[in-house]
């Protein structure tokens, strides 16, 4: 880790808070920026190249916790978290990062990067036609097979890719699942929490003991990058939940739709990680 320049770290503190700001603001968990900006440094601190890629997405996961809680808090007293709903999209999210965190082992990770970016952009596309919705009554409800569906989803692309799972979770809240975005947003970032903490834990796990792990090391989590950027994506996410709360309903919503389609394109263009 001495091989981290001033200059490395003063861009880890930039990206963390942009990252942190947009968490707060879309309820996303960050990961889409951190990820590729962990995979450039991480080469550059001489992490080997064998552990390189898993490194920054368990590294991620453990980043995007503390961001999580903090969002989630701010969207909790704005009342846009339904914790019925969230509670059994969580059961279904436990079993999506175990289901992620096998995939990551043996599919080829080129093909999935590409058709999740494709998927990225379809739903951007989709979301800039889609109409509002309102809530659907508590007595009608949204059936439970649906939460956990939406839950399963989010739990597999969270632990393959090392994100929050908000790029997923908040497009199929409100196609799917037919909320507000604002609704879609803070129960995105609650899910986002349940999602992080097994995502981490499945990277500590596959990781541990590995030799060629750098210093401060935990599994694949790099204990000492998560503790420089975490502060940072807390107090960023406050400003994020704020501007999100004063934001229109249409323009947030295709705000959050351009994200997708400009995240996807570079994905699926193979950019984002050589």
């Amino acid at each position: 880790m001495d091989s981290f320049a001033l200059p490395i770290l003063i861009l880890f503190v930039l990206v963390g808070s942009l990252a942190g700001f947009l968490a707060g603001l879309m309820g996303i968990g960050g990961g889409i920026i951190l990820i590729p900006l962990f995979l450039w440094s991480f080469k550059v601190a001489g992490f080997s190249p064998d552990i390189i890629v898993h490194s920054a997405f368990g590294t991620s996961l453990a980043i995007i916790i503390p961001t999580a809680v903090s969002s989630t808090l701010g969207h909790r007293k704005r009342g846009n978290v339904e914790w019925r709903q969230v509670s059994r999209m969580a059961c279904g999210g436990v079993f999506g990062v175990l289901a992620g965190s096998s995939l990551a082992a043996g599919l080829p990770g080129d093909v999935l990067k590409e058709l999740f970016g494709l998927m990225q952009i379809g739903s951007g596309l989709k979301m800039f036609r889609h109409k509002s919705h309102l809530p659907p009554e508590e007595a009608a409800g949204i059936p439970t097979r649906w939460l956990l569906l939406t839950g399963f989803v989010v739990g597999t692309f969270s632990a393959f890719f090392g994100v929050g799972g908000g790029i997923v979770a908040v497009p199929m809240m409100v196609i799917l699942l037919r909320q507000p975005i604002h609704l879609a947003v803070g129960n995105s970032s609650a899910l986002m929490v349940i999602s992080a903490i097994a995502g981490s834990i499945s990277y500590v796990v596959h990781g541990w003991g590995l030799p060629q792990l750098p210093p401060f090391s935990l599994g694949y989590v790099n204990q000492l990058v998560a503790v420089i950027i975490a502060p940072l994506t807390i107090v960023f996410a406050r400003l994020g939940v704020r501007l999100a709360s004063r934001t229109d309903h249409a323009k947030l919503m295709k705000t959050f739709a351009g994200f997708l389609i400009f995240t996807g394109a570079y994905m699926a263009l193979g950019l984002f990680f050589r």
